[in-house]
């Protein structure tokens, strides 16, 4: 087991990375910009190293800066958890060329899955259900309007190197075609360096069902059964659950065999999640894998009772894994408290947090690294907590949760709290009766 971890990253992710590895009596080390010297992770974590200023490219994407923290603190691993260098093959090279274990997938497995077009065909070759399409990048524009034709209006154009939305464009007829292509190809090139562009049947009113899996370095893989996190704004998650009231019992083991099958198609190492698009007839199809620790693994924890971040230090230290597949038990259901103006386009809301106190309570769990007192940086995300409840069902879990929203209390900062608050109420959603468009046809605001 490992001696020391050094956490490659911020926020709260980065704190519950540390009380993780206290409780496995594992040392641990966080890095920090001068953005985020006042942030709990570095309070609580044993060392902590200023990596620069608030920047990211200065800061927490320094590939340079991060290892030569590691030397100085003598840390013999690195947990990148979500965001920043998480999926970044080339820093989990450069570990391994050092001898520090990456704690997560090796360089080829991300490499594999990044690259959402190898990631498809590597899917189509495993025999797990993909999404029609070009099969490949779009050499010009007439090639991606003969593809369109064939599979069918609507299509979806989407960047091979995109994430967060970025890259993406719904085309609904030939004459809007070429626009959004140069659109996409250009938003594209703009966020991710890489302009390259496929194209895709679009599915409508899709459900976003993924499956939690694990992997370690013997072969063995396992599924930890899904999450719903159809509940999202411009493909960002806000809300997100387990189980999906969506799921049939034939379609979560259809669904966790295909996440299996995925895994082992390019024998993944590691904590991971496979993402899908499942249609209202419930017929899925592979999105793509997320080759880390994801925000939303805390639903999983609570259904499964199971801390997923000992799962993923203990298989990067050579352990194997049960390789039994769980079934939800409970119901939990997270929401994603950001620091942003729901009825302002949820424009984000950086300051100083004058009052702060987080609900408690039997099923109630709140994953934070702010304080009364604590500043929320601009150039960063602005999730600033998760408040996640468990009940035996769904109905009880959602009462819970709205309990749990009216006591919690955020003051000097607009936060997402009461966009969370009209959600629980809404009939829509606490029968269960929403895609991953439902916020654009209702308003909320009313």
């Amino acid at each position: 087991m490992f001696k020391k971890i050094l956490i490659a990253n911020r926020g709260e992710i980065a704190l519950r990375i540390v009380r993780t590895c206290k409780e496995m009596g594992i040392k641990t080390v966080a890095v920090y910009s001068t953005a985020d010297r006042e942030s709990l992770h570095v309070r609580f974590a044993d060392e902590a190293v200023c990596i620069g200023p608030p920047a990211s490219s200065d800061s927490y994407l320094s590939i340079p800066k991060i290892m030569a923290a590691v030397e100085i603190t003598n840390a013999d691993a690195v947990h990148p958890g979500y965001g920043f260098l998480a999926e970044n093959a080339d820093f989990a090279e450069v570990c391994a060329e050092y001898g520090i274990k990456f704690i997560g997938p090796t360089p080829d497995q991300i490499r594999k899955m990044g690259d959402k077009i190898t990631a498809k065909d590597t899917m189509t070759k495993a025999g797990v259900p993909v999404v029609p399409g070009s099969g490949g990048l779009l050499k010009d524009l007439d090639s991606g309007l003969e593809i369109a034709k064939g599979i069918g209006y609507p299509v979806i154009l989407k960047a091979t190197a995109g994430g967060g939305g970025r890259g993406m464009r719904v085309v609904w007829e030939p004459e809007e075609f070429e626009n959004q292509w140069t659109l996409a190809s250009t938003e594209a090139k703009a966020a991710f360096g890489n302009d390259g562009i496929y194209v895709e049947k679009f599915i409508e009113e899709p459900r976003h069902i993924e499956i939690q899996i694990a992997g370690d370095q013997f072969g063995s893989v396992c599924h930890l059964s899904e999450r719903d996190c159809s509940i999202q704004r411009r493909h960002q998650k806000l809300v997100e659950e387990s189980p999906s009231p969506f799921m049939t019992d034939e379609l979560r083991k259809e669904m966790g065999e295909a996440a299996k099958l995925a895994a082992e198609a390019i024998k993944y190492e590691g904590v991971g999640t496979v993402e899908f698009l499942v249609d209202k007839h419930r017929k899925f199809y592979f999105m793509e894998m997320n080759t880390r620790i994801q925000v939303e693994h805390t639903v999983t924890e609570e259904v499964i009772d199971h801390d997923l971040i000992k799962e993923q230090i203990k298989i990067a230290a050579g352990e194997k894994i049960t390789g039994l597949d769980y079934f939800p038990a409970m119901h939990a259901i997270e929401c994603r408290i950001n620091a942003e103006d729901p009825f302002n386009n949820f424009r984000p809301s950086p300051g100083k947090i004058h009052g702060f106190h987080s609900p408690k309570g039997h099923g109630v769990r709140v994953d934070t690294h702010v304080y009364a007192g604590y500043s929320i940086p601009p150039h960063y995300d602005s999730m600033i907590a998760k408040l996640i409840c468990r009940a035996q069902t769904r109905e009880e879990c959602i009462t819970k949760m709205e309990r749990a929203l009216d006591e919690f209390i955020v003051e000097g900062v607009k936060t997402t709290i009461p966009f969370h608050q009209k959600l629980m109420r809404n009939e829509d959603f606490r029968n269960g009766n929403f895609h991953t468009g439902f916020l654009e046809s209702w308003d909320f605001s009313e």
